[in-house]
């Protein structure tokens, strides 16, 4: 689906309607909703009342004592989460959240302000579960469900990417991420999900992920990367598949595999590996790193993560490393220990290469691959030549989970400055804690949502373009596959000329192998930089591109924030 000009998405108007909220209908307009989820993928993952409509529709076909299964569904997660009875109740209205989502900062939809958006849920449990809302009704901001009610639900809790950018300015403390994880298991109860949801979750329980790759399919594409390799390098790599016995299991977003640009990030990952002989494997059952259940409910999210450890089990490994994924960090440091874990079965993970002991991961036994390169490259054990990505000037996008779920914040700035020379972060406001999603994550990805998606990422492409027009930057570096997804149109769209990369990309241009050939490209086949006085001197040089704000922050090789060793 096409996307209005960008001239035309600026007109953002950020006055609310003339209607109070509780009076003011929800429009689904197109380019700004995702189509709802196939009965046969709604079959596969055993949700109710599969059928096939369209939110469009002024009939949804709901069931007739759907309000009974919606009330009930709340009730029973008002007494098995503590967490959202304070949620529902701690509010005070402040508004230190409203304008700090993504989506209302560029659609200026007031009910895409998180404390707007929760109070679409909180008006019903006010009215249902409070003395206060079942006497004083609307007085108290307490309202009946209706289906007005219900489809309301349905658009905006599907807007929310559950990035929880509000809860870092939230004082008290409320994550509406975990409102909006509530809002879609009680839409669930009748059948209500979307499909670029549900179907990836159908395709996970088939074949192990979420693309519905086939064991040798996935095989195949890893055959695909070792070829490319070989093609840069002249180094034959030879990956291992389903290996008893291994030390490491490896486990990746099946993104990483199958599309561009996340593909040149698994081949980065595989020299890594290959340049300090890492004994690991890949599992063609449990290939998939990434966990839509976040997106559904915690059923779901318990299910997809408990694959990855029986894997584990099942082959004997002594732990794990977990590539550059977004929600599967979240799910692994927020909720695995209490949902299938700890995993005492294996061991706490210890780097055979450098000693150093991963704390941080004595529960999940599971190590971010970032944490891995970056010890690495602090005991000076890769060999790099930064020069190689010199026609790159790049910037960093914390990705959401990764930044504000586990604080992996400074590992990826550190591997970029050991393997670029030309790095420059964007204003403080919006890296780090505070960063800005990217607009397409919680899986509202689909092109049928592309305008919701380009407007959701404005504020992250604001940002990019401050560094773009100040510093030449080129480069958007990023650890999340949905990311590598959803970063490449938006920045077509408002800032053409930066292209997207995963972190162990660059790594993987920087590495030398052992025995390798003179490389004359990149990963993606681009000619590499020339050497200073023997290329094209109308080129990218590092002098050109050390003008004017001079260079980018650049650290030393021992100034890693990595652990402890």
């Amino acid at each position: 689906m096409s996307a209005p000009k960008p001239q035309e998405l600026l007109k953002i108007s950020h006055r609310p309607p003339r209607t109070g909220w509780m009076d003011t209908p929800v429009q689904f307009r197109r380019g700004t909703w995702c189509y709802p989820g196939k009965a046969r993928s709604l079959e596969v993952l055993d949700l109710p009342f599969p059928r096939q409509w369209s939110p469009e529709d002024d009939d949804w076909k709901l069931p007739p004592n759907w309000k009974e299964i919606v009330l009930e569904g709340l009730r029973e997660r008002l007494h098995r989460f503590r967490s959202l009875q304070i949620f529902m109740d701690a509010c005070v209205r402040c508004g230190a959240c409203a304008d700090k989502c993504h989506f209302f900062i560029g659609s200026g939809d007031p009910k895409n302000m998180p404390v707007l958006r929760a109070e679409l849920l909180r008006s019903v449990y006010r009215r249902e579960f409070t003395a206060a809302g079942k006497l004083l009704g609307r007085m108290v901001g307490a309202r009946d469900l209706d289906e007005r009610v219900l489809k309301e639900w349905f658009y905006y809790f599907f807007q929310c990417t559950e990035c929880r950018r509000c809860s870092v300015f939230c004082p008290f403390g409320i994550d509406t991420a975990e409102i909006t994880i509530i809002a879609r298991e009680l839409l669930n109860l009748l059948g209500l999900n979307v499909d670029w949801i549900a179907t990836p979750i159908a395709n996970c329980y088939r074949t192990g992920n979420h693309l519905g790759l086939l064991p040798h399919a996935f095989k195949d594409m890893v055959d695909f990367c070792v070829e490319e390799i070989q093609n840069v390098t002249g180094v034959g790599i030879e990956p291992t598949f389903n290996r008893k016995g291994a030390e490491i299991l490896f486990v990746a977003p099946s993104g990483d595999v199958f599309a561009d640009p996340g593909i040149y990030t698994f081949m980065g990952y595989l020299m890594l590996f290959h340049a300090i002989g890492l004994d690991y494997t890949l599992s063609t059952y449990a290939s998939e790193g990434g966990n839509f259940g976040l997106f559904t409910s915690h059923e779901v999210m318990k299910r997809l993560n408990a694959k990855i450890y029986a894997e584990a089990k099942r082959l004997g490994v002594k732990w794990i490393i977990g590539g550059e994924c977004g929600h599967m960090w979240r799910v692994l440091h927020q909720y695995m220990d209490t949902m299938n874990g700890p995993a005492d079965f294996l061991e706490e993970p210890v780097s055979p290469i450098t000693g150093t002991r991963f704390e941080n991961a004595r529960s999940t036994r599971m190590v971010h691959i970032c944490e891995f390169t970056a010890d690495l490259m602090k005991h000076g054990r890769l060999n790099l030549d930064p020069s190689r990505n010199d026609h790159l000037v790049v910037t960093f996008h914390d990705s959401c989970n990764p930044s504000r779920a586990m604080g992996l914040l400074d590992e990826p700035r550190y591997i970029i400055r050991n393997v670029c020379r030309h790095f420059f972060d964007m204003p403080e406001n919006t890296i780090r804690e505070y960063t800005f999603c990217c607009g397409s994550g919680a899986g509202l990805g689909p092109d049928e949502n592309l305008e919701m998606r380009l407007r959701g990422g404005l504020p992250r492409a604001n940002a990019v373009k401050y560094v773009h027009e100040k510093y030449g930057v080129n480069t958007l570096a990023c650890i999340c596959a949905i990311d590598r997804a959803a970063l490449p149109p938006l920045m077509d769209y408002w800032v053409p000329g930066v292209g997207v990369t995963g972190v162990h990309e660059l790594v993987g241009n920087a590495l030398i192998l052992p025995d390798e050939d003179e490389r004359t490209t990149d990963l993606r086949g681009n000619p590499l930089p020339q050497p200073a006085g023997t290329g094209d001197p109308s080129g990218p040089g590092v002098s050109d591109l050390d003008e004017p704000g001079g260079p980018g922050p650049r650290s030393g090789p021992n100034t890693a924030p990595g652990r402890e060793a």
